[in-house]
């Protein structure tokens, strides 16, 4: 066994990799996975509409091999279903489905904020700044997949603020998940986007201020959906039919 610090002998693990093809940057496979999100994020691909593997590879100009990889993988994630005998579809994103992605995300916004309150920096409150800009500028253009990329990256920014490496590591899980799913910029909201743009605003002043328990206490209503935002949905579930 060789001791940490000496200098490896020739021959080995290191010197086998001298006969290997040289790694690529991303395997086909991955490059497949990013461009099938993407158009699911994106709105491209419906709930419910069928994922043709070999119509993909063919539009790729790639093997069945590399698409399927990145089927199973999205299936993995709950993001697409297989059917036997009939293939894969894009999964119904359902009340259910939002809720449970905010039962785990409710504890960990809530550590995120209160932590990152005493501990984000200028440059890191200045980026958040940024971010929610960039949202309230894809409201105006009517951007929905724009805005939930600038708002996951809100809320992994807040999290890295935070300065605890094992949250971070819990997000990075995560946030695959959420991001296929939709869950962060809920898909299923029926509300003002413009309002929702603003309340990043009301977080990141919370941040500003300083105050641990408040901070954290409205990163967890929002992560939770309990936020200030009215959402149409729960207006509408009230009224009788009467109405």
């Amino acid at each position: 066994m060789a001791v940490r610090g000496t200098t490896q002998p020739e021959g080995g693990f290191a010197s086998s990799l001298a006969g290997k093809d040289r790694l690529r940057p991303a395997l086909l496979s991955d490059q497949v996975y990013d461009l099938l999100r993407t158009a699911l994020i994106d709105g491209d691909l419906q709930p419910g509409e069928r994922v043709v593997e070999s119509e993909i590879a063919r539009r790729l100009g790639v093997s069945q091999a590399p698409v399927r990889e990145a089927v199973k993988r999205l299936a993995r994630e709950g993001v697409l279903e297989h059917i036997p005998r009939r293939g894969n579809f894009v999964a119904e994103v359902s009340e259910r489905d939002v809720e449970h992605a905010r039962q785990v995300r409710e504890p960990l916004e809530r550590l995120a904020g209160e932590l990152a309150a005493t501990a984000i920096t200028a440059a890191e409150l200045s980026r958040l700044d940024d971010l929610v800009r960039e949202m309230r500028d894809a409201v105006a253009r009517g951007d929905l997949g724009r805005f939930r990329d600038a708002d996951i990256t809100f809320h992994a920014t807040v999290g890295e603020a935070a300065g605890n490496p094992f949250l971070t590591r819990m997000w990075g899980v995560l946030e695959p998940s959420l991001r296929t799913l939709r869950a962060i910029a809920d898909p299923l909201f029926d509300g003002d986007w413009q309002a929702m743009a603003d309340e990043h605003g009301r977080l990141v002043a919370l941040l500003r201020e300083g105050d641990p328990k408040a901070a954290g206490q409205a990163f967890a209503e929002h992560a939770a959906g309990r936020g200030p935002v009215p959402d149409r949905r729960s207006t509408r579930a009230k009224r009788t039919p009467a109405d």
